[in-house]
């Protein structure tokens, strides 16, 4: 299959532009709302299952086509009419057609998100999504919650079950909890240990948590205890300012409590187990985000970068995409002081840098390990 560019460069300019589908129902369903990668679809491209938007203002003129798949699943990526490589989807999970023990449908519980991932928002709520003067201005948190397509308090039980279905069923390999903030100091690290114990009770499944930092650093050690593999911690964007302005709410934790965490939490998980989330293409700059990059990765903690995609329902449904040289210029760095530290994506125990569908920052790890002769 002829193809015109490098492999982490056609999956930047992918998540950059988003794709036209021929057929939109190709694979698995599409992801509309809430928390996480919304708006994607879930694709592999060269062994690689990334996330690409397809429901959203850019991809709609994306200048990328997937073509119907033929008999084997298989499509073609074009750019006019240039076939640029071959891309299939993943198929309907199987644990979606079940219900749980109380009568909720298992998708409402949890979902899959590239090719092997369990994902979940625990609290589909969020003390910073009830007023819009405090509200992430990205967030779709409360988007699938209102549309009925999930629910708001998922129990430790209902996530137990999901997750040993999940594994038995569909070979899911890792599993990301999530959770919007509750009004509790723990910042919702208590509900996301409760839920690690009983998951890792039913089922040997590696886990990553995801929440703000809690109040007492303690709370480390007991997810830690209770099954928590991997910690994500997410500063979304890395300018005081942009910060201030856009998520509001979640900025009244100021960055160095963020990094005071950062550096109480390595110790507990690992160097590389614990990792941040960073939206690039919101404001802040090239050289802000690799120089709070190269602070996160002095600490041992992964700065998952990835393209902001803009959400239809927020307030940010209208704000471009980052461009593709945006993000090649950070990408290409990033990969390589993350090969050259040792913190690599395919080290991480689970989550978000573990999956890499987000992103094509594994992809340039990858190209990056080969060119320095290590292992990929």
């Amino acid at each position: 299959m002829p193809q015109a560019m490098p492999t982490e460069h056609l999956i930047n300019e992918l998540q950059s532009f988003g794709v036209r589908l021929v057929d939109p129902k190709a694979g698995a369903e599409s992801r509309r709302g809430g928390a996480g990668p919304s708006d994607h679809k879930a694709m592999t491209i060269d062994g690689m299952t990334v996330m690409v938007p397809v429901h959203t203002a850019p991809s709609f003129d994306s200048p990328y086509l997937v073509e119907q798949p033929d008999a084997f699943g298989k499509s073609r990526i074009t750019r006019e009419g240039l076939v640029l490589g071959e891309v299939s989807f993943p198929l309907q999970p199987r644990f979606y057609g079940l219900k749980t023990a109380d009568g909720v449908p298992y998708s409402k519980i949890a979902v899959l998100h590239g090719r092997d991932v369990l994902a979940t928002t625990v609290l589909q709520t969020c003390i910073r999504y009830q007023s819009r003067t405090k509200t992430c201005q990205f967030c779709a948190i409360g988007q699938s919650l209102a549309a009925g397509r999930t629910v708001e308090r998922k129990t430790p039980a209902q996530l137990a079950e999901v997750a040993k279905a999940a594994v038995e069923l569909d070979g899911v390999r890792h599993m990301v909890m999530t959770t919007g903030t509750p009004s509790t100091k723990d910042r919702g690290a208590a509900i996301l240990t409760e839920s690690a114990r009983a998951i890792k009770a039913a089922v040997p499944l590696p886990i990553q948590a995801q929440c703000e930092p809690p109040d007492d650093d303690a709370w480390f050690g007991r997810m830690r205890e209770a099954g928590v593999d991997a910690l994500g911690m997410h500063l979304e964007l890395v300018m005081p300012e942009l910060r201030r302005r856009l998520m509001p709410g979640k900025a009244e934790v100021p960055l160095e409590r963020y990094f005071t965490a950062f550096e109480a939490a390595v110790p507990v998980f690992g160097r590389g187990q614990v990792s941040t989330y960073i939206l690039a293409g919101l404001g802040d700059t090239r050289e802000a985000i690799l120089d709070i990059a190269q602070r996160l990765v002095a600490i041992g903690v992964y700065p998952f970068v990835v393209p902001f995609v803009p959400i239809s329902g927020t307030p940010l449904e209208s704000h471009a995409t980052p461009p593709a040289a945006f993000m090649h210029s950070i990408l290409g760095p990033l990969a390589g002081m993350l090969v050259s530290s040792g913190l690599k994506a395919i080290d991480v125990k689970a989550g978000c840098a573990k999956c890499g569908a987000c992103s094509a920052l594994s992809t340039y790890e990858r190209g990056q390990a080969l060119r320095q002769g290590g292992c990929a």
